[in-house]
């Protein structure tokens, strides 16, 4: 029997961290990556802002699964059969199964604007944001003297958050007065699915480190040195960040694993695609289609211990066990200063005492994957 796991997102790394050696026994286990350290969402932010080292941000898929005898595949998939049972890899290598996961995760939508794939510079991949990243901030440790204008596309919970710890980040190498971070949002408020509580807070945040919020202001185009909104204005930048609604990559539309109309691959509450038994999928790359909930790395890291279950009670032809999502989980927005905001449903809080807490449960979530 042969178990192939197709990407090293929250979900597979947690699964990878709990598959004891026996387990070896009844299932031959690959990963295919694209990459053999995955990052943690849930860390980037600060990490952006330099609260945190490589070693805490990056989650060592490669090294996990050697230890444990899986077989690791440094490789991109780019298409997949379900009916005859291979993937397709960048390299041209054909990879056979019996079983099929996936957790590719997502990236920033780039359809709807024009120019982005030039010119801007999305939060996904996080390797490739993080490359650029380091490259602007190296020019402007260098260059202090020189202004920069940051744009930032996105007024959700990531794209917030990176505003804030970019201006953390940005404020420790440069003049204040040199700085200029527009975030622009295509909605009437910030962190429209959070309470209103929570968006009016982050609001007189941003405004108190002189952000400068652009609402109702939907992109349609972006080039070298500005962005153009759809009712014509222009906003100049020197970068552009794109932190926009997830997309899923362009070859699942013409695949035959059924997804729902952005894209995304659907699965039952057992994780299972809808029209394969033998395809899982998780994390941001599924919709669960009784209970579907926002793209969150919270939601993947909780799909990991059910879908190793459900993958091995499947191998065992034993019945498999429905996950269902919390309705509500708490969100800690960090403001870049060593304090937090948090979201549960209708409640929220400021203090310092939650980035603490949430520093807490990174670390406590990373440590899992140093043994």
């Amino acid at each position: 029997m042969r178990l192939l796991l197709i990407g090293g997102g929250h979900s597979h790394a947690i699964a990878l961290s709990l598959i004891r050696k026996n387990y070896l026994n009844k299932v031959n286990i690959t990963i295919i990556s694209d990459t053999p350290l995955s990052p943690y969402s849930g860390i980037l932010p600060a990490y952006v802002a330099g609260y945190y080292s490589p070693q805490d941000l990056f989650i060592p898929i490669k090294k996990i699964a050697e230890s444990k005898g899986i077989n690791f595949i440094l490789d991109k998939v780019i298409d997949i059969n379900p009916e005859q049972k291979y993937v397709i890899c960048h390299s041209g290598n054909k990879i056979t199964f019996d079983i099929l996961s996936i957790d590719i995760g997502s990236t920033p939508d780039k359809s709807t604007i024009k120019g982005a794939n030039l010119y801007s510079i999305p939060a996904k991949p996080v390797l490739s944001f993080l490359d650029k990243w380091k490259k602007i901030t190296d020019y402007y440790q260098v260059s202090k003297n020189q202004s920069l204008t940051l744009n930032i596309i996105g007024g959700g919970a990531g794209g917030v958050e990176l505003a804030l710890n970019i201006h953390k980040k940005l404020t420790s190498i440069m003049t204040s007065d040199n700085i200029n971070i527009n975030l622009i949002h295509r909605g009437e408020k910030i962190l429209e699915n959070h309470n209103q509580w929570v968006s009016y807070k982050l609001t007189d945040i941003l405004q108190a480190k002189k952000i400068n919020l652009f609402l109702n202001s939907e992109v349609n185009a972006i080039n070298q040195t500005e962005i153009i909104l759809k009712t014509g204005k222009k906003i100049s930048g020197n970068h552009h960040i794109l932190v926009t609604q997830a997309s899923a990559p362009l070859w699942l539309k013409n695949n035959p694993i059924n997804t729902d109309k952005t894209g995304f691959i659907l699965i039952k509450n057992t994780l299972q695609t809808t029209n394969y038994n033998y395809i899982f999928a998780s994390g941001d790359i599924a919709t669960l289609r009784e209970n579907p909930h926002p793209k969150a790395g919270v939601f993947a890291v909780r799909q990991g211990k059910p879908l190793l279950k459900n993958l091995f009670r499947f191998i065992e032809n034993k019945p498999l066990k429905p996950y269902f999502p919390p309705r509500n989980y708490l969100n800690i927005i960090g403001t870049g200063n060593e304090s937090a905001v948090a979201s549960w449903s209708y409640l929220g809080w400021e203090s310092p005492l939650l980035w603490y807490f949430k520093n807490y449960l990174d670390l406590r979530f990373m440590n899992k994957f140093k043994h």
